[in-house]
């Protein structure tokens, strides 16, 4: 692809939506486009409200999205309009994005260190029904995580995707997808096949970020 064809989208971010993130949708849409991202992902837990609101601000940049939390694992939804709850089993969850006409994917599917991660016998268990595999998450501590995340799409044949998974302003744009220009989902899912993930990982100190943004919105209540 000749670099003009080339998008940087960055698959994995969050806002104060997320209980665990003070960054607002302005501000996160702000970096976004100084660190030289074309697209960027909103992949708030459990909720597309910032997705929204920051889709209403710069409605070419942003694809709504969402971070479920199954009985089994995190989900990534991309390309929904309305929120998934949480709790559901992976494949209730699968369903209800396919509903919506969304993309299915898996965040850091095999990160050691998160409970939230799926794991390879869930990951085997809804294969066909997933359509692209986070391959780097700038915020696993381990790296050969990302390598096995990346191995098992090949082994698949799975298009990878990439995310800063960024909680803070610092984390944007530090992992993101190289691909060519899309339109909708179809066209997303098409050029992530021939895409590339590009991305550094982040120092291990940006999760007491998150702990400490809980810390506040607990005593704030």
């Amino acid at each position: 692809m000749a670099a003009s064809n080339v998008w940087r989208v960055d698959l994995h971010l969050h806002t104060h939506y997320s209980r665990d993130c003070a960054v607002s949708p302005q501000r996160l849409i702000q970096a976004a486009r100084e660190r030289g991202l074309s697209r960027i992902a909103i992949t708030d837990h459990n909720s597309i409200a910032g997705a929204l609101e920051a889709q209403a601000i710069a409605p070419d940049f942003v694809i709504v999205g969402e971070e479920i939390k199954t009985d089994s694992g995190e989900l990534l939804a991309y390309f929904i309009r309305e929120e998934i709850p949480a709790g559901l089993s992976p494949e209730e969850t699968i369903r209800r994005i396919r509903e919506q006409g969304g993309v299915v994917g898996v965040s850091h599917p095999l990160d050691q260190l998160r409970r939230e991660a799926m794991g390879r016998d869930v990951l085997l268990r809804i294969l066909r029904q997933v359509d692209c595999l986070e391959v780097f998450n700038a915020r696993v501590v381990w790296p050969p995580d990302n390598a096995r995340a990346l191995a098992f799409a090949r082994e698949y044949g799975l298009p990878g995707t990439a995310g800063s998974d960024a909680h803070s302003v610092y984390e944007v744009g530090r992992a993101y997808v190289e691909v060519s220009p899309f339109a909708g989902p179809a066209q997303f899912l098409e050029a992530l096949k021939q895409g590339q993930a590009v991305g550094r990982l982040s120092t291990p100190l940006v999760h007491l970020i998150s702990t400490v943004n809980k810390l506040r919105r607990r005593s704030a209540r």
